[in-house]
C-alpha cells in the first residue's frame, strides 16, 4: 500500500490518542520542522498518522519498504520540490503545500530519504512531511549527524491508563481521578472501580491492537492471542536487529529482562558462557528496539537527577506489562478476581506500568531517562524503585504492588536527602503515613502532571 487515503469507517476505528493533539500542534506551527514519529514497532505510529491525515485537504503515504523503486527519487542532486514533482508523477497524486501530508513510512529503509529530510526545512518548509519507521533507531545511529537541528522527533509509546479509559469509555471515571487527591479521596466504591479496571489494563497491556481488541469483545483470551501474536512478529525482527548478534541471544536477554523483573540487572544470568560485554550489546539492541525501559541509578543530591548518574547499576524493565506476562506465562485469574497480587509482585508488573507511566507524562519531543536510587552498606542494602523530579524538587517514589509494605528505604532516603515529601504508590486510595502520600497506581500519571 503506497498511497492511502483514509474513508470514514477506518476513521471510527481509530481510538484517540493524547499525542493527536502534539500532531495537530505540530502541524499548525510556523517554524515546524520534518518530523520524524519514533517508538516501537506496533506502538500506534501509522495510525496517529494518519489520523492526522484527516486535517489535511490530501494525504499521500510512502512506503518505502516496499517501494524500493522509488529510493532513486531521493538522489542527492534532487531538490525537495524535485522530489515532489517526480512522486506526483511516479503515483499519480497531487502534492501541494499546505494541502498536502506527506507521509514516508518505514524510511529506515532508504537512508537516502532519511538524509533528504534536513533539505525539506531548509528549502520547501511549507510542505509537511513525517517520517515512521519500523528499524528506524537502527538507521539513525548510522546516521548520527543526519539532520541536527533541522529535524524534529516526536516518541511515541503504548496506550496509557488514561487513554485507555477513554478508549473504553470511561472518561467520567478519569475526570474524578485527575479530580482526586490526598484531601479528596475518591469514593470506595469508585476506588475499587478504578482499581478493578487497573488490573484490567495491567494484564492486557498498551499495545493499540490488544486495547482495540478489547474494546471491541471485552474478551481477554483474545487479548491474549494478539499478544502472543505481537511476541512472534517482535521475535522475527531479532534478525534484522543486529548483524553480529545472534537472534537467540537477543531473545534470551529479552526473557531473562522479564525473569530477573526490577532489580539490579545481572548479565550472566543471561548467559554464563558469554562475556558479558556481548550480552551488554544484545540488551542495548533491545532498548534501541524500544522492548524495554533503563532505570539508571543517580546520587539525587540536586537537579537535574541525570547530572549524577552511575550506570553500572540500572535496572531494566519491559515496554509492556502485556507483553511482560505473556512471557513469563502468568496466571491472571487471581490477580484479577481478588485481591491477590502474587502474580504481579512475580514479574514486576506494578513498577513495569509505573515506569511506562512516568515517560507518557513527558514531553513527546525528547526521549527521556527514568531514575532509581540504591545504596550497599555493610548493615544492609536500601534502594528505591523510582526518584522524579517534580516542580524542581526531588521526590522519591516507591511501588507497592498490593496495599502493604515497609518503607524502609524511603525513609533513610528521605532523612540523608533532607526531603520532606515521599510517594507511596500501590492499591490503597490517596492517603499519608507521616510525610509519605500514598497515591493510587491507577493516579500515578495523574499526580505527575499536576
Amino acid at each position: 500500500m503506497q498511497i492511502y487515503y483514509i474513508d470514514k469507517q477506518q476513521v471510527m476505528k481509530y481510538i484517540k490518542r493524547t499525542i493527536d493533539q502534539e500532531l495537530i500542534a505540530w502541524s499548525q506551527r510556523k517554524d515546524r520542522k520534518p518530523l520524524l514519529l519514533r517508538g516501537a514497532r506496533q506502538v500506534g505510529k501509522t495510525s496517529a498518522v494518519r489520523h492526522l491525515g484527516q486535517s489535511f485537504k490530501s494525504y499521500v503515504e510512502i512506503d518505502l519498504n516496499e517501494r524500493r523503486d522509488l529510493h532513486s527519487v531521493f538522489s542527492p542532486q534532487n531538490s525537495p520540490q524535485q522530489i515532489c514533482n517526480l512522486l506526483e508523477v511516479l503515483l499519480g497524486v497531487s502534492i501541494i503545500a499546505g494541502d498536502t501530508l506527506l507521509v514516508l513510512d518505514e524510511i529506515q529503509a532508504c537512508p537516502e530519504a532519511i538524509n533528504k529530510l534536513r533539505y525539506f526545512y531548509e528549502r520547501y518548509p511549507q510542505l509537511h512531511v513525517v517520517a515512521t519507521g519500523s528499524l528506524l533507531e537502527f538507521a539513525l545511529s548510522e546516521l548520527p549527524s543526519f539532520g541536527v537541528g533541522r529535524v524534529e522527533s516526536m516518541f511515541m509509546y503504548p496506550f496509557s491508563f488514561s487513554e485507555f479509559l477513554c478508549a473504553i469509555g470511561n472518561e467520567s471515571l478519569l475526570e474524578v481521578i485527575k479530580s482526586a487527591d490526598i484531601t479528596h479521596p475518591l469514593l470506595n466504591l469508585l476506588h475499587d472501580r478504578a482499581n478493578a479496571l487497573l488490573k484490567v489494563f495491567m494484564s492486557i497491556g498498551g499495545m493499540p491492537e490488544v486495547v482495540s481488541a478489547y474494546v471491541t469483545s471485552q474478551n481477554l483470551r483474545d487479548c491474549q492471542r494478539i499478544l502472543d501474536t505481537l511476541i512472534v512478529s517482535y521475535r522475527a525482527d531479532f534478525k534484522k536487529y543486529h548483524k553480529k548478534l545472534s537472534p537467540q541471544l537477543i531473545d534470551d536477554a529479552w526473557i531473562s529482562i522479564a525473569e530477573q523483573g526490577s532489580g539490579k540487572f545481572v548479565y550472566s544470568r543471561v548467559s554464563r558462557d558469554l562475556r558479558s560485554d556481548v550480552v551488554k550489546q544484545a540488551v542495548q539492541t533491545l532498548q534501541m528496539a524500544g522492548l524495554v525501559h533503563t532505570v539508571v541509578h543517580t546520587a539525587a543530591n540536586g537537579l537535574p537527577l541525570g547530572a549524577e548518574v552511575n550506570r553500572k547499576y540500572y535496572r531494566i524493565l519491559m515496554m509492556d506489562t502485556g507483553i511482560a506476562q505473556r512471557l513469563l506465562n502468568l496466571n491472571l485469574l487471581p490477580f484479577l478476581s481478588d485481591s491477590d497480587t502474587a502474580t504481579i509482585n512475580k514479574g514486576a508488573i506494578a513498577e513495569i506500568y509505573v515506569a511506562g507511566e512516568l515517560l507518557k507524562t513527558l514531553s513527546p519531543y525528547s526521549q527521556h531517562e527514568l531514575y532509581c536510587w540504591h545504596r550497599e552498606e555493610s548493615s544492609g542494602n536500601a534502594e528505591l524503585d523510582f526518584v522524579v523530579e517534580k516542580n524542581g524538587k526531588i521526590i522519591p517514589v516507591e511501588v507497592k504492588s498490593g496495599t502493604k509494605g515497609a518503607m524502609q528505604s524511603m525513609h533513610y532516603f528521605m532523612q540523608l536527602k533532607g526531603l520532606d515529601v515521599g510517594i507511596r504508590t500501590s492499591l490503597e486510595n490517596y492517603g499519608a503515613v507521616g510525610n509519605i502520600e500514598i497515591v493510587p497506581l491507577y493516579a500515578i500519571a495523574e499526580w505527575m502532571k499536576r
